[in-house]
This record gives C-alpha cells, sequence and structure tokens, in this order.
C-alpha cells in the first residue's frame, strides 16, 4: 500500500516539514487553512489547498468535521495530525479510519489509553516500568484527593488525568493549603480538558525531564530512537531539547531506553512516540521514572533526526501505510550532539507573554549544521489565535560544546524586527554556566529567572542598521546576489548577550 494524496491537518511549521515529506515520497499534498491564514506559508508549501474555516481554531483545525470533509472533498487517502490539534484526539482518528481515510500516527485505543494517565500510569506498572510513587483515588472528591495526598506524603503533584502542559497541575506542599489547590487543580482540568479526574504522585523536586523516542509497526517491531534532554521549560512547556542528555551515565541511559521500548509494547504502540520519564539524582544511582507516552510526533523530532541520521515523518508515511520500519534496533546509530531552540514571539520579561504583529524583518541563520524549521516569512503577520512560535533552530555538532556554541551563534545571526521574540533570552539561557557545564532541571528558569529575564533590546543602532538593510534589499531584483549577503547583525556585536 501506498499513498497518492495526503491531506495535512494543521498549520505553521510542522505543515511545511510534513509537505517536504511528501513531495521527497512522490505523494501529493493538501494543506488546509482558516480565513485568518490564506497567505501563511504553509498554505503555498503544498500542492493544494483548502479553507477549512474562520480563524477561530475551535472552527478550523479543531473540527473534526471540516478536516475530514476536506480530505474527502480532495479524494486523500490519509490525514497527518502533525503535532497539537486533533493529534492526540481518539475520536478524531476513529472518526478517519470511519470516513475511510488513513490516520498517520497510533491506533486510536491506543491514543485513548495512553491519554489518561490514570489509565497509562497502570499499565505501565504491570509492564514493569517505574512509575513515581503516588496513588490513583477511587473516591474522587475533592475530600478524597486530599485523603491521598495525606497517604503519599507532602509534598505532592496533583494532576489531571486526561491533562497535558501543565494545565490542572498543582503542587501541594501542606494539609493547610490543599484545599484551595485542589480545587483549583479540578476547575483547570475541566475547563481545559472537560474531565476533572486528578491523581496524586510523590512531588520530585528539581527533576530532570528525559523522553525516548520510540517508533512501532504493525508488524510487531519496536525501536527507540536514543533519548532527548528537555529539562529546560517554562510554565511546563519546552523551550530548548537536546541529545544525547548530558546527564545519563551508560546504564541509566540503557534501562531508560529498554524501559520506553516495554512501554510501547505493553501499550502496542504503532507508528512514532514518545516515552517521558523523570529523572532523579546523578550518575549510576540516578533513578527515572515513567511521566507520559505522547502518542504523535513531537515537535523536538527533529533533534533526534539530527543525531540518528533518519527521516521519522517519511517513516511514519510508510509504517501508516502497512509497511515495515525502514530500520532495526542495531542500525541505529547515534552521532554528536544537537541541540533545538524554540524560537517564539513572545516577551520572556513580562511573563512570557505571547506577542502578535507584523513581522517587519525577519532573517533566519543558515551554515554547516544548522537547520531551521518555520512557519513565517518577512512581510508576514503573527496571528493572535494561535501559537506563537515562529521557528525551530536545530544545530548539530561533532560535541555537546561546539553544539551549544554554534547555537548561541545562529541565534545571534537571527534578526527579527516588528515584535519581541524570545532570541535573546535563549543566548543568555545557553550562555549560562550551569547550562554550559549540563547542570539544569525542570525549575531552572524560574530559579535563574534573575539572571536570564532582564529586559534586553537590541540598541537602537542596531534596530536602524537592519531596517535600513531590509528597505535597501527589496529595493534589488530577485537575480541580484546583494541581498542574500546582507547581514544587518554583520557589524553590530553584544546585543542579547
Amino acid at each position: 500500500m501506498t499513498f497518492r494524496r495526503v491531506l495535512i491537518g494543521n498549520r505553521g511549521e510542522i505543515a511545511i516539514r510534513i509537505a517536504r515529506a511528501c513531495r521527497e515520497g512522490g505523494i501529493e499534498s493538501v494543506a488546509v487553512y482558516s480565513e485568518a491564514d490564506e497567505q501563511s506559508p504553509h498554505v503555498r508549501a503544498a500542492d493544494r489547498a483548502i479553507l477549512i474555516g474562520p480563524a477561530p481554531s475551535s472552527q478550523s483545525y479543531l473540527s473534526m468535521s471540516a478536516i475530514i470533509d476536506a480530505a474527502r472533498s480532495t479524494a486523500c487517502d490519509a490525514v497527518h495530525p502533525g503535532y497539537g490539534f486533533l493529534s492526540e484526539n481518539a475520536a478524531f482518528a476513529r472518526e478517519c479510519e470511519r470516513a475511510g481515510l488513513v490516520f498517520v500516527g497510533p491506533p486510536a485505543d491506543v491514543i485513548e489509553r495512553m491519554g489518561s494517565k490514570i489509565a497509562a500510569r497502570a499499565l505501565m506498572i504491570a509492564a514493569g516500568v517505574p512509575v513515581v510513587p503516588g496513588v490513583t483515588a477511587e473516591d474522587q472528591s475533592d475530600e478524597g484527593i486530599r485523603a491521598a495526598a495525606e497517604r503519599v506524603g507532602f509534598p505532592v503533584l496533583v494532576k489531571a488525568s486526561a491533562g497535558g502542559g501543565g494545565k490542572g497541575m498543582r503542587v501541594v506542599r501542606d494539609h493547610d493549603s490543599a484545599e484551595t489547590l485542589v480545587s483549583a487543580a479540578r476547575r483547570e482540568a475541566i475547563a481545559a480538558f472537560g474531565d476533572g479526574t486528578l491523581y496524586v504522585e510523590r512531588l520530585i523536586e528539581r527533576p530532570r525531564h528525559i523522553e525516548v523516542q520510540i517508533f512501532g509497526d504493525t508488524h510487531g517491531n519496536v525501536v527507540h530512537l536514543f533519548e532527548r534532554e528537555c529539562s529546560i521549560q517554562r510554565r511546563h512547556q519546552k523551550v530548548t531539547e537536546e541529545s544525547p542528555s548530558p546527564a545519563l551515565t551508560p546504564a541509566v541511559r540503557g534501562a531508560m531506553e529498554a524501559a520506553a521500548v516495554a512501554a510501547a509494547r505493553a501499550a502496542h504502540y504503532v507508528n512514532a512516540g514518545t516515552v517521558e520519564f523523570l529523572l532523579e539524582g546523578t550518575g549510576d544511582a540516578a533513578r527515572f521514572y515513567f511521566l507520559e507516552m505522547n502518542a504523535r510526533l513531537q515537535v523536538e523530532h527533529p533533534v533526534t533526526e539530527a543525531v540518528a541520521g533518519v527521516d521519522l515523518v517519511r517513516a511514519q508515511f510508510t509504517v501508516a501505510a502497512g509497511g515495515r520500519l525502514p530500520w532495526t534496533q542495531e542500525a541505529l546509530t547515534a552521532r554528536g550532539h544537537a541541540i533545538e531552540c524554540r524560537v517564539y514571539a513572545e516577551d520572556p520579561a513580562d511573563g512570557f507573554l505571547p506577542q502578535a504583529g507584523p513581522l517587519l524583518l525577519y532573517r533566519e541563520p543558515a551554515g554547516p549544521g544548522i537547520r531551521v524549521d518555520s512557519g513565517v516569512v518577512e512581510g508576514g503577520t503573527v496571528s493572535v489565535h494561535y501559537d506563537p512560535l515562529l521557528a525551530k533552530l536545530t544545530v548539530w555538532a561533532e560535541s555537546r560544546d561546539h553544539a551549544v556554541a554554534r547555537a548561541i551563534s545562529a541565534l545571534r545571526a537571527f534578526p527579527v524586527l516588528g515584535i519581541r521574540t524570545n532570541v535573546p533570552f535563549l543566548i543568555r539561557l545557553l550562555n549560562h554556566p550551569e547550562i554550559r557545564a549540563g547542570r539544569m532541571h525542570t525549575r531552572f528558569i524560574e530559579e535563574h529567572a534573575s539572571e536570564l529575564l532582564t529586559p534586553t533590546d537590541p540598541p537602537l543602532e542596531a534596530l536602524a542598521a537592519a531596517a535600513v538593510a531590509s528597505t535597501i534589499s527589496r529595493g534589488f531584483s530577485a537575480s541580484e546576489a546583494a541581498p542574500s549577503a546582507l547581514d544587518p547583525w554583520g557589524t553590530i556585536r553584544g546585543w542579547g548577550r
């Protein structure tokens, strides 16, 4: 079985990434877009495009009927959901199947099973995968959850079973604060997921967050593609990722990889996915615990592609079409070090407040070992309706030190004008001595906020130089070499450090 035409049920940089994989695989691609995205780059990246609704996600990218109708009307064989939106929606996967469309991802029952943190936790315990000590309370009243917290012992983490992205999650440090925080967690869980089911687990202070890329097929093959360090986060959202993790010894790495494969087999997992762990301690004495399974392609998949030398999206199509994995475990090797930085339209100094507006200047870095996955272009507009991710900058080098240096250099060659971005913040972050030394944890940004979140704008001279360079470049014809050679930051050093 091969696909002739695939509908890409997403937008932005991941839609462009999928369209490129389709083109390389000889598959025709169909993009979908909302009224706000009519001029977006992902529309032009596909072979065809179809309008699916108004700007609000609920009426476009989150509308199952709109996506499926678009796939049917364009005679698609399959739907690739990307990540976010409907990618982990079991009901959508089932609707695709009912419509005769292949869902490029895991089966609906796997998404459903692993989407419940309580069900996933029980499955992992049965499979022998270590989990954080905790309690799933039969009594789901606020009083029952508070009693469960007492049994686990403070401090605890109260979490929404259907949660993600830190929603429906509260740290409860003592009995006195439990009533207020449990109620708040439940309200947030209901608002975000329509499900107020909670569970309680021991709070691991300052853990590292490490995930293992897994991939399965319908022929019983399951492999891991090494780990990614994802400890640098803000508001439970990842900011940078890297592979390999500087924290893992060979013994702990091997045990974690084996646990991830065991988790995937227990879930009967098919296609690309990720098993996430919390790491406590250091050296061979470090202990890891299952956190959750992401039943989709990850935002940070370019990190794995860089170190493993594979194309995960193309492999997704192969497996979704009924084929075998294109690699065996023995054939997979990791080489060098890769780091991804998420470049956002946001103001770190103002609580990472999302930004929207026109991109007056937007120039991406390039060079050996530099990859940029982006969904915007200069002259475009960052919408208020969607995630403010502009691009993912991924660098690869022979060593971690070289990769960090390359990432900083690339960020310094990434000018953006018109809106605030987190680029200066990322430069400060990667330059921090603790990050340079590979010492990090999930609360790193919070604990070092005074050093990392200082408001820093480019000097006025830099803004003027960039504006002039941009204006001049628009005056050249497309056939002239001068615009591509213009670097508005070329003679300016030091801002954002």
